[in-house]
């Protein structure tokens, strides 16, 4: 189970915190935030997201709150949603809010009673495809996006779409094989969603790229950072289905790294955020998702963290349409009950089950 640092070690991490300002999280680790001023309240935050994209959103907010101490405690999407869970069950405090990328596991915790509403004038103005309810929120928009090094991929063999990326693997098998990297569904919860969605989005393509995948060993991480780790180092060429936000931070780290959007489609994730029945502070929670839902925060959100904004242009270098809508290559991933097929397990395990025979060996 991913926890928060024991008692021992914690006292160790606040001095370092206090003295150096936020700290940076490892998996399962804590972030603390100082309030600037006088803290008078703490926010809790359990969320699988990059820190690096949280800390400018975070700051950002202390300057609106400067007495509140933010801590983000660091996960990975399925960890966060069994231990959301379980609290919920049990009964038990939890977070004062969650934040997952993986949407259909808020949608689950929502529709099993673990969430309370949240009504205002920020929450009003979230787009329909992206409110379920007024218990689940996206806070993003992020597409699903393939990123390649420019030095091992040639002009001619940059894939873009999907198609184009299940026929570039049947003709050049041996070119890329071991490298191409993507999640592991098994284990992202995010990945699992995904790869549910393209099996919808387009059935057909999906097999001969699922087909196309499985004979070239492809090469799967856990998580977003892990996948785009390994096409920097130059261990895989291409990374398939990897949100914009994460390839596009990396490519601005890396000039090497190339950003695609899909041409035939381009699923859209908005990120959620969820205010969980068992809060300890949900005021200050609530005030919280405003912020993140308000035109400050989405600009924050565009300029320093997730890059991405739907009614703006791609960000620069980006290859894609100059609008993901307007274009009507985006398709949002919408936030509802259609979700819930996702989560239910018979089905899941199937759908890892057969990735697994093929992708995952």
């Amino acid at each position: 189970m991913r926890v928060p640092f024991q008692q021992k070690c914690r006292a160790v991490f606040l001095l370092f915190t206090l003295l150096s300002g936020p700290a940076l999280a490892a998996e399962g680790e804590t972030a603390l935030f100082p309030a600037p001023g006088q803290e008078q309240q703490r926010l809790v935050v359990h969320a699988a997201t990059d820190l690096d994209a949280m800390r400018p959103l975070i700051l950002d907010f202390q300057e609106t709150a400067p007495d509140v101490t933010v801590e983000l405690v660091d996960y990975v999407t399925t960890d966060l949603f069994r231990d959301a869970a379980r609290a919920c069950r049990n009964g038990q405090k939890t977070a004062d809010i969650l934040l997952s990328s993986a949407v259909d596991q808020l949608v689950k915790l929502a529709n099993d009673g673990c969430a309370q509403p949240h009504h205002s004038n920020e929450a009003s103005r979230v787009p329909e495809w992206a409110n379920w309810r007024d218990e689940v929120f996206g806070f993003t928009f992020e597409p699903a996006v393939f990123v390649y090094n420019s030095k091992l991929v040639p002009p001619t063999d940059v894939p873009t779409s999907h198609e184009a990326l299940a026929d570039l693997l049947r003709i050049k098998p041996e070119d890329y094989r071991n490298r191409i990297g993507t999640y592991d569904i098994s284990a992202s919860g995010i990945g699992y969603l995904l790869a549910y969605y393209d099996s919808r989005q387009a059935p057909t393509v999906y097999g001969r790229l699922l087909e196309s995948l499985s004979r070239i060993r492809t090469v799967t991480r856990c998580c977003n950072n892990e996948v785009l780790g390994e096409l920097a180092a130059g261990n895989v060429s291409i990374a398939y289905n990897v949100l914009g936000s994460y390839a596009y931070a990396a490519a601005k780290r890396n000039p090497d790294l190339k950003v695609v959007i899909p041409q035939d489609y381009t699923l859209i994730l908005s990120r959620g955020a969820l205010i969980p029945g068992s809060a300890s502070h949900a005021a200050l929670a609530r005030r919280f998702l405003d912020y993140l839902l308000s035109v400050r925060g989405r600009r924050v959100a565009r300029e320093k963290s997730f890059f991405f904004a739907e009614g703006f242009p791609l960000p620069a270098g980006v290859s894609g349409p100059a609008s993901l809508m307007e274009s009507g290559i985006g398709r949002p991933i919408r936030i509802g009950p259609a979700l819930l097929a996702a989560q239910d397990e018979n089905q899941r395990r199937r759908f890892i089950g057969s990735w697994q025979e093929l992708v995952g060996r």
